[in-house]
């Protein structure tokens, strides 16, 4: 069967989705996946892959995409990051028999992102990713798509969009930030810039960005002319945005819990799901946030469920008639609703930060926070504090360590060479020494291997120095000494 492509691809392999849950890093796994199409997604994205790591190691591929077969987490779109067209190739291959395309990301803005050289910091590395869409887009049975972040300019922007589509690229998702506009920087997204590029373009688009219900959506595509809306945030504190309902928040936490028991995840994923699921709730009920960060099984977690769950009610019971929610929340906090990110004041006024000249304030430098005053420390250095009373985040007292002669690294306090472990392994072998510190004892175990061999043939074990006949089998001797 020849394969899809464009309009047709999106038409009837996609089965002409406008509702799509996005690819999200230990949060789109298969029991969220499941719940969202329950409640009205008809489109859902892996996490994103790494590729290298899923070309190389079985058990990623078997956790994260080869795991108990489910014919209703379909259509489903995997999604790699990757910046070697062979590798990307390579490991799509492995995963085009269990999805109906492979995703491309060059939309990721994290540091992570940066490190790797993958996600939106490709964005300006045009000829490289016209020949990794090329290769799939030749090798791959499946059509390949592509997940974006705008530039500053529409033009620039469109030619980008432009680019993909003549390499290969059959669905474009064009998330309306730049790469720039992260965490309390995200900012509100640029439909404009959708729209010019859906507008530019042949091949089915989605939008992403600004979606917090479903009058979003319909807004979006209404003024973007977008195929398809894709949400991410919003579908995390209301799974059933795309139904255009808002469920009570342990409702929907039951649910998902009850997939979650016919399709394991790691339980730091449910957690995480029940910190945006129960946003709103957990800033009324302190406790229960901190019993939900320290339980250790899925059991435990059920439990604070059913704790959350009894609480509200109680409280839904002493409602006052006439009262309105708080904190200028839309709907009572027991209720699935959108949490919206602070600005950079917002977030400075909470941390009690007075901001810059211009009121925007970053992250606090190391230098400046105050171990005598608790409010300009960060909020996980105020957990250690109250976990730990007397300890110090005064940089001036931090231990200062001394260096290795070698490379640079701390040295070991006992070392007999002044050295870290490793380079005080590689001088111990070589000089057959110990050094106590670092529990290396190659001359010691040498001397024992050497008066176990004499012992053995009946003659008296000579002194270190006085190799003489020991000289044969002296490589093993050392080499058996090493490996231990």
């Amino acid at each position: 069967m020849p394969k899809l492509r464009g309009e047709a691809f999106w038409r009837e392999t996609l089965r002409s989705a406008h509702y799509v849950v996005a690819p999200m890093v230990d949060q789109s796994e298969l029991a969220w996946r499941l719940l969202s199409r329950r409640h009205g997604a008809q489109l859902c994205y892996t996490p994103m892959l790494h590729a290298q790591v899923f070309l190389r190691d079985a058990n990623y591929r078997r956790e994260n995409l080869y795991g108990e077969a489910c014919p209703e987490d379909r259509p489903l779109i995997v999604q790699f990051c990757a910046n070697d067209p062979e590798v990307f190739v390579q490991a799509a291959l492995l995963a085009q028999d269990y999805c109906d395309a492979i995703d491309l990301n060059l939309g990721c803005p994290q540091m992570i992102a940066k490190r790797g050289h993958y996600g939106a910091f490709l964005q300006e590395e045009w000829d490289l990713l016209q020949r990794m869409i090329l290769l799939a887009n030749e090798k791959l049975s499946v059509p390949i798509t592509c997940k974006i972040r705008i530039f500053p300019d529409i033009d620039k922007t469109v030619k980008y969009a432009q680019m993909l589509e003549k390499a290969g690229c059959q669905l474009l998702t064009v998330h309306g930030r730049t790469k720039e506009q992260k965490g309390p920087l995200a900012g509100v997204a640029s439909w404009e810039h959708i729209q010019a590029v859906r507008k530019a373009v042949n091949i089915p688009v989605f939008a992403n960005g600004n979606i917090q219900c479903l009058s979003d959506v319909e807004e979006c595509i209404r003024k973007t002319g977008v195929h398809g809306v894709m949400s991410a945030e919003g579908n995390l504190h209301n799974p059933a945005l795309f139904e255009g309902r808002n469920p009570l928040v342990w409702e929907m936490a039951e649910e998902y819990l009850e997939i979650v028991r016919k399709y394991p995840c790691p339980l730091s994923y449910v957690r995480a799901h029940l910190f945006k699921l129960w946003h709103h709730t957990l800033q009324v009920y302190q406790q229960l946030r901190e019993e939900l960060a320290k339980v250790k099984t899925l059991e435990g977690i059920v439990d604070v469920n059913r704790e959350l769950k009894l609480r509200c009610q109680e409280e839904i019971a002493n409602q006052k008639e006439g009262e309105k929610p708080k904190e200028g929340l839309p709907f009572f906090h027991w209720i699935c609703q959108p949490y919206i990110r602070p600005g950079p004041k917002e977030r400075c006024r909470e941390n009690g930060d007075t901001g810059t000249e211009k009121g925007v304030r970053g992250k606090r430098a190391l230098e400046e926070e105050d171990d005598g005053n608790s409010e300009l420390l960060s909020k996980n250095k105020q957990k250690k504090k109250l976990r730990n009373p007397n300890k110090s985040f005064d940089p001036s007292l931090k231990p200062k360590y001394a260096k290795c002669d070698q490379c640079g690294n701390p040295k070991g306090n006992k070392c007999v060479f002044n050295m870290c472990r490793g380079c005080c392994k590689k001088r111990a072998f070589k000089e057959t020494a110990d050094c106590p510190g670092h529990g290396l004892l190659f001359k010691t175990k040498y001397e024992k291997s050497l008066s176990w061999q004499h012992s053995q043939r009946g003659i008296q074990t000579p002194e270190i120095s006085q190799r003489g006949d020991a000289e044969v089998g002296e490589t093993a001797v050392l080499k058996e000494a090493g490996d231990s």
